[in-house]
């Protein structure tokens, strides 16, 4: 399949600018590992803040590292006067997920003009060991900048 084309001239800027202007994630701890066209790779190295109740790494930050990975995937298409808004997601978490770090990899599936669907893959990582933790399917809208609610 022929990577999708990026509609901004300046994505390649963009995209770790706006992935590290978000508050929330910068909190929680994600770091930007690699982007190209309709793709994207975050991890998180993981603390005693991450996990629930049991010492597993929660189902919010799961889910969290998914949106927001799967976004940055679709952003990468984005057109300049464009941002990127999650319409909805849903997740199947496939295992307890314990481990060093998580690796999140996203892939756009459906590259539409202003609907875009991307999948992303949640992996908890202990050394070389990855485990597939958990999946999102995640759709995006694009709107234009200043045009929310």
């Amino acid at each position: 399949m022929t990577p999708p084309t990026p509609r901004d001239p300046n994505w390649r800027s963009r995209i770790p600018a706006m992935f590290d202007a978000a508050p929330f994630v910068r909190d929680v701890g994600f770091t930007l590992d690699a982007f190209e066209p309709g793709k994207a790779e975050t991890s998180l190295v993981l603390a005693e803040r991450h996990l629930q109740q049991d010492g597993v790494v929660h189902a919010g930050v799961q889910a969290t590292i998914a949106d927001h990975t799967g976004g940055m995937a679709a952003a990468t298409l984005l057109g300049a006067d464009e941002i990127v808004l999650t319409i909805e997601f849903k997740i199947n978490l496939m295992t307890a997920a314990r481990g060093e770090r998580l690796v999140c990899r996203a892939a756009v599936l459906k590259p539409g003009r202003r609907v875009v669907v991307s999948e992303a893959e949640v992996f908890a990582v202990t050394g070389d060991v990855e485990t597939l933790a958990s999946k999102a399917t995640v759709t995006l809208t694009f709107v234009p900048a200043g045009k929310i609610g």
